[in-house]
């Protein structure tokens, strides 16, 4: 019965007030924020290229089966329902699916057994390459504008604020997605989309940066934030993919708005976004930081590994579709051997980069990420595209969990350790990757071909690795240097009990345990 007592009494809203100034907590509000963006990010990869072709494809059969004569009784109108992604043809008692619909075939004529697979006109399938990259760059250039005004404001008026505007922006962007059916609609979406994961990812990298201290702690923490990114890269693909085949293109973005209503209550009672936390000292220019020649190549880094699954996501369902004939849910499953290894690769390197050297790390990383990218076309059916894959995914997540966690090591070495600005100019260099893969990828890929894009990318990713040597012994400040050494040593030999100095301003109650 004392248990039950004990239950009873336990207030939730009070608990969550009491425990705010946790890290733990703060990480995992952190860690919530960037699952839901890449799920969000990732879930439309196999749902919009098959979307816009079908809707295409649509809009082709009616044009071309309805009468022309306005006096014809047979004369039909189209409307789309967006609750189920049908189409409704008013004169007729039919309606068909918007997935389903195909051109029509001569009498007699008798259909491959694969044609509900296999696109009808190969031509308009690559001409969707670019259609589809502009759509899915949109929301890294919209960020990529947004970063440089993020960053300056989260040291100004703190990171709590940012990150549940981010979280309300992202909302919409959700509900916008489930009910959009045009291409217009989708492309205001997405690049809605861009605002808020601006505000999440700067507001939410600089609160960690500044909670945890500890160069070596900073990169576990950072590692394990990173570990939500990747699981929403992980979940997304074959989530979207099986809701789309299965259930509609409405259903999942509704499951992810229900998941975003839940992050945002975590964040409204743990975080408390009314109140403004400024900085306690004034940071380094925003301009200063990108001169700084090792953020510049720490920041390259991020954007050329990430590049090469920002071509891959437009180009990689398509060209499936074109020379797999792939089913709609083996668009999306067809980066889940990344997303796995990516995972993986985050949560090992977060902690084992800071032993091994992050910039030997990082040069692995790219390297790894070249090779890998340019096997990619030599797979025949899906099963082929695993290995490629999972080391494409494996060596982003060498390069972002060494990467991340070295920009806030930078700014403590040869900077004033506010950590807003150069956590946008490394969501700037994320943002890129995403903005050019994507936007160039598609028209590459249309010219030139798929394979000769992979190609391209991959000798880039190699040709950038050894600039990260640059990055093995970085130079700064004597006096903060010798600050840095003498923390680290401090950190190592006893209990850490504080909740950041720099987040909170001052200490906090014994009993917040450092993260383990």
């Amino acid at each position: 019965m004392g248990g039950l007592d004990a239950l009873r009494q336990f207030n939730l809203l009070k608990w969550l007030r009491e425990e705010r100034q946790s890290r733990k907590l703060i990480l995992f509000i952190v860690f919530v924020a960037l699952l839901l963006d890449n799920m969000l990010l990732t879930v439309v990869v196999p749902i919009i290229p098959s979307y816009l072709y079908t809707l295409d494809e649509s809009t082709d059969v009616l044009k071309n089966n309805t009468a022309p004569k306005q006096d014809s009784p047979a004369s039909f109108q189209s409307i789309v329902s967006l609750y189920d992604n049908t189409v409704r043809l008013s004169g007729f008692n039919t309606t068909a699916r918007t997935t389903d619909l195909l051109p029509l075939t001569p009498t007699g004529t008798q259909l491959p057994p694969n044609s509900t697979d296999c696109p009808r006109s190969t031509n308009k399938l690559i001409n969707e390459n670019v259609k589809v990259g502009m759509l899915f760059a949109s929301k890294a250039t919209v960020q990529l504008i947004t970063n440089p005004f993020v960053g300056p404001i989260t040291n100004r008026i703190g990171y709590q604020l940012p990150i549940f505007a981010g979280f309300c922006i992202m909302f919409i962007s959700t509900i916008m997605f489930a009910f959009s059916s045009s291409y217009a609609l989708l492309f205001l979406a997405r690049s809605l989309q861009g605002v808020g994961s601006s505000c999440s990812s700067v507001a939410g990298m600089g609160m960690l940066a500044s909670v945890y201290t500890d160069d070596e702690e900073r990169g576990h923490a950072i590692g394990i934030a990173l570990g939500g990114l990747a699981l929403g890269v992980l979940v997304g693909p074959p989530f979207g993919s099986v809701m789309y085949e299965f259930v509609g293109k409405t259903a999942p973005f509704l499951i992810l708005a229900f998941l975003a209503m839940f992050d945002g209550a975590l964040q409204l009672f743990i975080l408390q976004p009314t109140k403004v936390t400024p900085e306690s000292q004034k940071g380094t220019p925003l301009l200063t930081l990108m001169k700084d020649p090792y953020i510049i190549i720490a920041a390259g880094a991020i954007c050329f590994g990430n590049m090469a699954i920002g071509m891959m996501e437009p180009t990689v369902p398509i060209w499936m579709m074109e020379t797999m004939c792939a089913r709609k849910w083996q668009l999306g499953v067809a980066f889940l051997p990344a997303s796995i290894s990516y995972l993986i690769g985050t949560n090992i390197f977060g902690t084992f980069a800071h032993k091994m050297g992050r910039w030997l790390c990082a040069l692995i990383g790219m390297v790894v990420v070249g090779i890998s990218v340019i096997c990619v076309p030599f797979a025949r059916d899906i099963y082929g595209l695993i290995l490629p894959n999972f080391g494409v995914g494996f060596a982003i997540g060498m390069v972002d969990s060494s990467m991340m966690p070295i920009m806030g090591y930078l700014v403590d070495l040869r900077h004033v350790s506010v950590y807003g600005s150069v956590y946008a100019i490394a969501d700037v260099a994320f943002c890129l990757g995403f903005a050019i893969g994507p936007s160039i990828g598609g028209s590459i890929a249309e010219s030139i071909g798929f394979p000769w894009l992979m190609t391209i990318i991959g000798i880039v990713d190699i040709i950038f690795a050894p600039l990260c040597i640059f990055l093995r012994n970085p130079p700064g400040q004597e006096e903060k240097i010798a600050i840095l050494m003498d923390t680290n040593c401090s950190m190592k030999t006893r209990s850490y009990s504080t909740q950041g100095a720099y987040y909170q301003g001052e200490d906090m109650d014994p009993e917040y345990d450092d993260y383990d």
